[in-house]
């Protein structure tokens, strides 16, 4: 068995929404990895995923089966220092401290991260170990 893998919401929005594109693909990653490794989620994957469900014991229930991880402080200062950078560098987009919070997790516990946007998160996390659907 490898070491952990970090998952990212929007793989696991694509499994328990059905998403009709990627779908397919994120469940076959989550199937594949998780077959020889432990995947692993934060309270940030997890109040993202949660738009899904009605209620937190049917949302408890889909998740049971990846560990669950405090986000680190050095990671949430990372994510903050990231963010400023990405601001400064001119990006526009204001929610993204979320997906840093969740990329930050994954680079200070050196997890690789399975997550549909890789091509964004290479370009600010340049360290982080992607694992991402192949460039088209």
């Amino acid at each position: 068995m490898s070491g952990p893998i970090f998952v990212d919401s929007n793989v696991l929005l694509d499994v328990f929404g059905l998403d009709p594109v990627w779908g397919q693909w994120s469940t076959a990653r989550i199937v594949e990895l998780g077959s020889r490794a432990r995947l692993i989620i934060n309270p940030i994957v997890y109040a993202e995923v949660s738009v899904r469900f009605d209620d937190k014991s049917a949302l408890d229930c889909a998740v049971a089966g990846f560990d669950r991880e405090d986000i680190p402080y050095e990671a949430a200062f990372l994510a903050g220092k990231v963010y400023v950078e990405y601001r400064r560098r001119g990006g526009v987009q204001t929610s993204l401290l979320p997906d840093f919070l969740i990329c930050a997790h994954a680079a200070v516990r050196r997890y690789p991260l399975l997550t549909r946007d890789a091509r964004r998160y290479a370009n600010v996390f340049s360290s982080l170990r992607l694992i991402g659907p192949p460039r088209s």
